[in-house]
């Protein structure tokens, strides 16, 4: 195999981790809602600077390893990291996280006992 076609499916393994690393920084920010109530205007806040972020990965991704040269299959690969991500390792990983949280708001929420204090 030529040294082109194997730096180009490097790059297509990087698309998809990439895409993977994204859903995964997502899944947390779901969790960090969970432990942490936000209403909706603090939850568009989030998600408007977590695609900003996206894009700067992405940019970055094209930036760094294809010289900025736009290339569809990279944006694809992207996607179809965290299509495979979402569905492959998601809902596992949300229910450590959540399970991970609940546990964090206990111990954040739960109130010392004060001997000698009637409650």
């Amino acid at each position: 195999m030529s040294g082109r076609i194997q730096y180009e499916a490097w790059l297509m393994v990087l698309s998809l981790v990439t895409g993977a690393w994204l859903m995964l920084a997502y899944d947390t920010l779901r969790v960090l809602r969970l432990v942490v109530r936000h209403n909706a205007f603090f939850v568009g806040v989030e998600d408007f600077f977590y695609w900003v972020y996206a894009g700067l990965v992405t940019f970055m991704l094209l930036y760094e390893q294809n010289d900025g040269e736009f290339r569809l299959y990279v944006i694809a690969g992207v996607f179809l990291g965290m299509i495979l991500y979402d569905r492959l390792v998601s809902r596992i990983f949300f229910r450590c996280l959540k399970k991970a949280g609940k546990c964090f708001r206990m111990i954040v929420t739960r109130r010392p006992h004060i001997p000698g204090r009637n409650s």
